[in-house]
């Protein structure tokens, strides 16, 4: 915690004073953007309220000291790996002194003014090249529920209580919100039937998860510890990891999801860095079993959970029609993982894995102990059995042309400010012929 964190701190920019709003001074996270229409390469951002400070003309403004000086001209550039690499020395000190710049009765105000942007005016990019992508299944609560659906008997497998259950997914179907994409086609076997059929995917779903963007790797044969976990993290996103249930139940075993995950994935445009997210720390707690030495330690069990509340919103093709808002599905909090970030980064590196600045790992769904708070209609809906009714008057069991789904995250206590990862959308188009 330092001075950034001041509930008190206002801005000259007077949108991030506004009550609600996910991107006040407080916050500050990472973007690439370009001017819209433009042919302007893309740079990097940093959101305040309704604008985005450019970072390469933040840099050439006079208005940071040298090390955040230095620390911008690396962001400015088309993604933000390079930064990432740079470690926390460079993203705490190029936070701090936007934080200093655009405070109420800042004298950097003149010089940095002009490297604001309006958001309005932006055209947003994946904040980052993802060389891989790596979804975990850190939810109890979700595992739980899928598993009775699937395996009554025996909900959950005995490893889940003991690692951080993962798999290797596919980044070069990753996009930034507002990604549209297909129906996917795929092999799915129909009740009853004694052979599979290739046809488009009728048990189409989302998964409302947060996305871990590595900084700092580890080289090919290392480990990072539970201790230095959290320094290898740059910070979180909004992560929409979209699901066909009926591909994915046919052919995940022996070796686990492949086409029915593979099709797209959509992330917030966002990336808030965990400093920003320091006073919304909680206790992490485990009862039985304790988790394995290098999965376990004094630091994560005292602050290791973060409370990121989600949601998860649809917004049908006749509710746009009809000039209708889009309706709240759900409402988690990421506090109730029954794994954690640093967890996921020792696990992930305790066999010599090498992350690397841009990868980014999935927390999977994030469901909480309420059926209420499933982070998925195959939860919501059981598996297709009980419908869910909107206000529109339709029904979901699933996913159906033109829904689409908007993700939202956020923290907020009486006592710190709130603090928002905005939001990502995505929108479900037809299978193509």
């Amino acid at each position: 915690m330092n001075d950034t964190h001041d509930p008190r701190l206002r801005s000259w920019v007077e949108s991030a004073n506004a009550p609600g709003h996910d991107f006040p001074i407080q916050n500050l996270p990472f973007g690439v953007f370009r001017r819209a229409g433009s042919a302007l390469p893309f740079g990097g951002g940093v959101a305040i309220g309704d604008w985005i400070v450019d970072l390469g003309a933040a840099a050439n403004s006079g208005a940071l000291e040298p090390m955040a000086m230095q620390a911008a001209a690396i962001a400015a550039r088309p993604s933000l790996n390079e930064l990432m690499a740079a470690g926390s020395g460079a993203w705490s000190a190029l936070r701090l002194a936007l934080s200093q710049a655009l405070r109420q009765g800042s004298p950097q105000r003149a010089l940095l003014e002009p490297a604001l942007v309006p958001h309005a005016q932006a055209e947003l990019a994946l904040p980052a090249r993802i060389g891989d992508y790596t979804d975990f299944y850190t939810s109890i609560h979700h595992a739980s529920a899928v598993g009775r659906l699937f395996r009554p008997d025996q909900p959950l497998l005995p490893n889940y209580h003991w690692l951080p259950v993962g798999y290797h997914g596919r980044s070069s179907s990753i996009a930034v919100s507002g990604q549209q994409f297909a129906r996917p086609f795929g092999q799915r076997l129909s009740a009853g039937a004694q052979q599979p059929q290739l046809d488009r995917s009728q048990r189409l779903d989302y998964e409302l998860e947060l996305g871990v963007f590595v900084g700092v790797g580890n080289t090919l044969g290392s480990r990072i510890s539970i201790d230095e976990a959290e320094s290898h993290v740059f910070g979180l996103c909004l992560l929409n990891d979209w699901s066909a249930r009926d591909l994915q139940a046919w052919e995940y075993q022996p070796l686990g999801p492949f086409l029915g995950k593979n099709f797209a994935t959509t992330i917030s445009p966002w990336i808030v860095t965990l400093e920003a997210l320091e006073p919304y720390r909680v206790p992490w707690s485990r009862t039985t079993p304790a988790p394995l030495p290098y999965l376990d330690g004094t630091v994560t069990r005292s602050s290791g959970a973060i409370d990121i509340q989600l949601e998860a919103w649809i917004e049908t093709a006749a509710m746009r029609a009809a000039g209708q808002a889009a309706s709240r599905l759900s409402h988690s909090n990421f506090r109730h993982a029954y794994w954690n970030i640093a967890q996921m980064i020792a696990h992930h590196t305790v066999n010599g894995c090498n992350l690397q600045p841009g990868d980014l790992l999935g927390t999977g769904t994030q469901s909480g102990p309420d059926p209420r708070e499933a982070g998925s209609l195959l939860e919501l809906s059981r598996g297709g059995a009980q419908p869910v009714q909107l206000p529109s008057g339709e029904q979901r069991s699933f996913l159906e042309d033109g829904d689409a789904i908007i993700l939202r995250g956020y923290c907020q206590r009486p006592g710190a400010a709130r603090v928002g990862l905005g939001e990502v959308r995505g929108l479900v188009l037809p299978a193509q012929a």
